[in-house]
């Protein structure tokens, strides 16, 4: 992305680096795409890209602890970077890389959504109880121009009060927790998914969680008891999708237990 004319020198220059590095990147170039992000963040350490570019080049050298510092700091600076967690995933897919920067990115995306929705249900009260009294007094005035229908008046009034009740009570129902859908969820675990896997039974398993059973108690799937293999695990990127869209529509199910 081009700089604009509005950015400071040392955007522009941090820009250039990342560029840079993207170039010796694409030529196996590590150390100096490195070097590259690493004066880009010295120039401008508010960027969450250049932290995950500079992760990315550390995860190609498998130095892990290098890039989960990165990545932490990625997320601290962008709680949506789904990228810093799919880079914390470390040589060993049990890391526990992948689930202390989950954690971290869920804390804060659940504080974020909980903030959200204090506000659209403060805004939303306020509203109701504007239109409420609208209604209350229009009603009012209708009532005393009308004569020889107040039964016919108070019953039309209290329907188009519950009618209002009704819509607000309606608008309110997307910041309500309920529950995740089950096919978002790990079969052993029952939580919701962060690196789902699929066997070749159709099923589907966090990562972590079904490594840790072939290592512990057998290659077999749990539950349909099939031999399983390391190499038969598959990413399902289809569910990956499906969570990451539900929780951006639903930031409650971020919260831990």
């Amino acid at each position: 992305m081009a700089p604009s004319a509005a950015e400071s020198p040392s955007a522009i220059q941090a820009e250039r680096l990342r560029q840079d590095g993207n170039t010796y990147f694409k030529k196996d170039r590590f150390g100096a795409a490195i070097d590259a992000y690493t004066e880009a963040i010295t120039l401008c350490p508010n960027v969450p890209v250049y932290w995950t570019n500079r992760a990315l080049c550390h995860r190609k050298r498998n130095d892990w602890t290098k890039v989960e510092e990165d990545c932490r700091r990625a997320i601290q600076l962008d709680h949506s970077s789904f990228k810093a967690l799919d880079l914390g995933r470390g040589a060993n897919p049990q890391s526990y890389i992948v689930e202390e920067i989950w954690q971290e990115l869920a804390k804060a995306k659940y504080l974020e959504w909980e903030h959200e929705s204090n506000k659209r249900s403060w805004e939303l009260q306020t509203l109701k109880e504007a239109c409420e009294s609208a209604l209350k007094e229009k009603l009012s005035l209708d009532s005393s121009q009308i004569e020889g229908f107040l039964d016919d008046t108070i019953d039309s009034n209290s329907a188009q009060l519950e009618a209002l009740g009704q819509v607000f009570e309606k608008a309110a129902e997307a910041d309500l927790p309920t529950e995740v859908p089950d096919y978002l969820c790990c079969k052993i675990t029952l939580d919701i998914f962060r690196d789902p896997v699929i066997t070749p039974s159709g099923l589907s398993y966090e990562r972590a969680v079904i490594l840790e059973h072939m290592e512990k108690v057998g290659e077999f799937d749990p539950i349909t008891r099939e031999p399983l293999h390391l190499y038969q695990l598959i990413p399902n990127l289809a569910i990956k999708e499906a969570v990451h869209a539900f929780l951006d529509k639903h930031g409650w199910a971020y919260k831990m237990d």
